[in-house]
């Protein structure tokens, strides 16, 4: 990977992390008249973007042939029907995930959101393991126990989030609890994703196909259990607006493992991001002596990545 395009993905990766938290938060706290949008049905949406993105890649790698796309297509998925029930496990997590998602971000301020999100990390790590049979050294085992006792910090209640009325103590519980879930499931579905990606010579995005099929199934399901009358009632698309859209969008290109996979290579990338994921979705007037939990969490990334740079020195 040349450098100009670690650097191009570690920009779009940071924009696009920053950026849906965001918006995601902002569009799950805006009083507006009328309905609010589905949670449910916007996972929905991102999950057949998705797949609309996956396939228009297909067919560029395809060479532009609508006759090579609907072969690659019929070979790989539809005569592949053991391999594509693999990727039904993965796909319900992820769609599990997503909700809880909004759920936590409903329940949370931005900053602490990606913060405590951050323990996916320490989930992959561990699912990594016991599943892939890696191995890691003790910096980087140093730098995951640092990060459990940044992420700590954070959750320890300060004298102004006492005296703060926004959010009520059980709404912040149920945020918390939606966040660790869905960094236990991130950890696990990232891992067995991982693992399915080895183990065949499917293309990535093939692979994404399949998940995005899964998932707007369990989706669908989702939401004809939790909002059924609801949709019933207002339609599919209640409360949906320009941000709405902007959300499902930024949502429906997280749901690409293979594109991750791509710009978070090297390592080196991730660490970063995610320092500015962490910093960015703050307003300015909060980088000051009122947010020091996020300044350790600023030096657990600093020094994993440290740790990184120094082992690839030594090769």
């Amino acid at each position: 990977m040349s450098a100009n395009l670690k650097y191009v993905s570690l920009g779009i990766l940071v924009f696009q992390t920053t950026s849906l938290v965001l918006t995601m938060r902002y569009s799950r706290t805006l009083k507006e008249e009328g309905p609010r949008y589905l949670s449910s049905t916007a996972v929905v949406v991102a999950e057949l973007l998705k797949i609309m993105a996956c396939i228009l890649l297909v067919y560029k790698d395809s060479k532009c042939s609508l006759r090579a796309l609907n072969r690659v297509l019929h070979d790989e998925i539809l005569n592949k029907p053991m391999e594509t029930l693999k990727l039904a496990i993965p796909s319900g997590i992820y769609t599990l995930q997503n909700n809880l998602l909004y759920v936590a971000l409903s329940n949370l301020d931005a900053a602490t959101y990606q913060v405590t999100y951050q323990l996916k990390i320490l989930t992959t790590a561990l699912f990594s393991v016991s599943m892939l049979s890696k191995k890691l050294g003790v910096y980087q085992w140093l730098s995951l126990v640092i990060l459990m006792t940044g992420v700590a910090f954070v959750q320890w209640p300060s004298d102004s989030q006492l005296d703060s009325k926004e959010l009520s103590a059980g709404s912040q519980f149920v945020g918390l609890m939606a966040v660790l879930t869905a960094c236990f499931s991130s950890g696990f579905a990232g891992v067995y994703f991982e693992k399915i990606l080895k183990e065949t010579k499917q293309s990535v995005w093939i692979r994404n196909i399949q998940l995005g099929f899964f998932g707007s199934i369990f989706g669908l399901m989702g939401v004809y259990i939790y909002d059924g009358e609801l949709v019933s009632k207002n339609g599919f698309f209640q409360g949906y607006n320009r941000l709405t859209w902007i959300v499902v969008v930024l949502q429906s290109l997280t749901l690409l493992p293979g594109w991750s996979a791509v710009a978070r290579s090297r390592l080196t990338a991730t660490s970063h991001s995610l320092v500015q994921g962490i910093l960015l979705p703050q307003p300015l007037s909060s980088w000051d002596c009122r947010r020091e939990p996020l300044r350790l969490a600023y030096t657990v990334y600093i020094f994993k990545d440290c740790s990184n740079r120094y082992k690839n020195c030594k090769k």
